[in-house]
């Protein structure tokens, strides 16, 4: 496993979130979960949805219900996380379009040689469905959120795994994040945090490093927002806020 020192300012690894990230998916995400919080009778409140951001499908079922009143029971929650993956599937299938960067950004980390991960709260069954998107030639390891023994984010587990996967120290990495539940995860987890906000802000914080988007991103932002990061000073000509985003 390689220490926390990086070759070149670079990053040991960089660790990619999915949803709202690299996948302008989360508003795909909304359809179903509104169409179920209509089906139990009541529209899906707007604070509701933002906490359900960056989850796991268990934890949003958790909240949908809580939501609207409901203790649901096992069945319920079975019933209503099969028709909501369900209908994602259909939908990953056919509207899955990428976040603003996001297929030059890939491309730009794979030609560093870095290892890379995908880490998502999605399950492995729709993840591979989004994979024909995101392309799987871009990541060495996938961790999906079922399969972290039911501690998904905003525990640090999925980036821990998919450090010891890669075989780096998570304090070593750069996880790339839009939400506050992913953010924590990988603050937790020791990484430095490219957080790039999707839809809702992410709370200012100890190496959380922000940007507008993923345009322009390359070996000189990483090594600009590691250094940034982990509170010292970015290479001299980086430029790394000052690209188009």
């Amino acid at each position: 496993m390689t220490g926390p020192s990086t070759v070149d300012g670079l990053p040991a690894a960089v660790l990619w979130d999915m949803d709202g990230t690299l996948l302008d998916s989360e508003k795909l995400w909304d359809i179903p979960l509104r169409e179920y919080s209509l089906k139990l009778g009541t529209p899906l409140a707007a604070d509701t949805r933002a906490a359900m951001v960056g989850s796991n499908v268990p934890t949003s079922m958790g909240l949908l219900f809580g939501g609207i009143g409901v203790v649901p029971t096992e069945a319920d929650i079975r019933e209503a996380m099969g028709w909501i993956n369900a209908r994602m599937r259909e939908l990953f299938a056919t509207r899955l379009a990428f976040r603003p960067g996001a297929p030059e950004a890939l491309r730009a980390v794979r030609a560093t040689g870095l290892p890379v991960a995908l880490v998502t709260s999605t399950e492995r069954e729709l993840t591979e469905v989004a994979l024909d998107t995101l392309g799987r030639e871009h990541f060495d390891v996938t961790v999906c959120g079922d399969e972290v023994a039911g501690r998904n984010k905003p525990l640090p587990d999925p980036y821990l795994r998919a450090a010891a996967l890669l075989g780096v120290d998570p304090a070593a990495c750069l996880a790339v994040e839009d939400s506050p539940t992913g953010t924590t995860s990988a603050v937790a987890a020791g990484c430095v945090v490219l957080v790039v906000p999707c839809e809702v802000p992410v709370p200012d914080g100890p190496r959380r490093v922000p940007r507008a988007s993923l345009v322009g991103l390359d070996a000189d932002v990483l090594r600009a927002v590691v250094a940034a990061g982990r509170g010292g000073v970015a290479p001299a000509g980086a430029g790394w806020q000052d690209r188009p985003a």
